[in-house]
């Protein structure tokens, strides 16, 4: 074999040996980088710009993957924690979403209404447990004009919320008449909410409306019953004639 073969011979097998140890260091390497990093978590991140004290919808939410090693707890990793949820901060597109960037978005059922808080204490009273959505009355007792009044101060009131075993309330009420509650909260001797009637008038039904011979005779004996009555009333005057006379004759 010629001199110049057999170093090409070797060269080449160095060559392997050596590719083959650089791709085993780079491959130890790379795993001993993703050990140190962890896995993969995935976390939403604003898809858009959003403003601050919108409601977040879905189109502008997205998802990234970060490895767990630089996750932290405030990132959120579940969609349903942005349900009902606007955002504090304004955010750039990209950026990551945290827990304390959101809070629960207002359940004023319209623009010109605010809730006021009302808890039960000596001075407020509620007579029934109360359920988001119901409706309430409002009755107040105050001295006016050296006089003790109850009377009706408020109707048909929406509950917006409540708190933890009934404790307190939220009330929706027209903005121009949230002061006078808060007045009335603060200045009247008493205040008492009331759950309002929503049911609907009863109407008989088919099984207890009586058959139509049946109303007929209740009707027959209804008009019968006047004639008895005057019937009886003749007897009876005509009976009285006869014992004054009799007694005028005897006389």
């Amino acid at each position: 074999m010629l001199e110049s073969k057999r170093k090409a011979i070797i060269f080449f097998i160095l060559a392997v040996i050596f590719a083959a140890v650089s791709g085993y260091l780079v491959l130890n390497k790379v795993q001993s980088i993703n050990d140190n990093l962890g896995t993969m978590v995935t976390v939403y991140i604003a898809n858009q710009d959003i403003d601050s004290r919108k409601i977040i919808t879905p189109d502008a939410i997205t998802t990234t993957e970060i490895p767990k090693k630089y996750e932290r707890d405030e990132y959120i990793t579940n969609i349903s924690l942005f349900e009902g949820k606007v955002s504090l901060v304004p955010l750039k597109s990209g950026e990551i979403f945290t827990e304390n960037m959101l809070k629960p978005a207002s359940s004023v059922s319209e623009e010109n209404n605010r809730l006021v808080s009302l808890i039960q204490s000596s001075r407020i009273a509620f007579d029934d447990k109360f359920t988001p959505n119901d409706r309430v009355d409002l009755f107040v007792s105050h001295t006016f004009e050296d006089e003790p009044v109850t009377e009706i101060f408020m109707q048909d009131i929406k509950v917006a919320s409540i708190a933890s075993e009934n404790k307190g309330i939220q009330l929706e009420v027209p903005f121009n008449k949230a002061d006078e509650l808060i007045h009335m909260q603060h200045y009247a001797d008493r205040l008492r909410i009331v759950k309002a009637n929503v049911g609907t008038t009863a109407v008989p039904s088919e099984q207890t409306q009586l058959p139509e011979e049946g109303q007929q005779q209740i009707t027959e004996s209804q008009e019968e019953q006047p004639e008895e009555e005057i019937n009886d009333e003749t007897q009876n005057e005509t009976s009285e004639e006869a014992n004054d006379q009799n007694e005028n004759g005897q006389e």
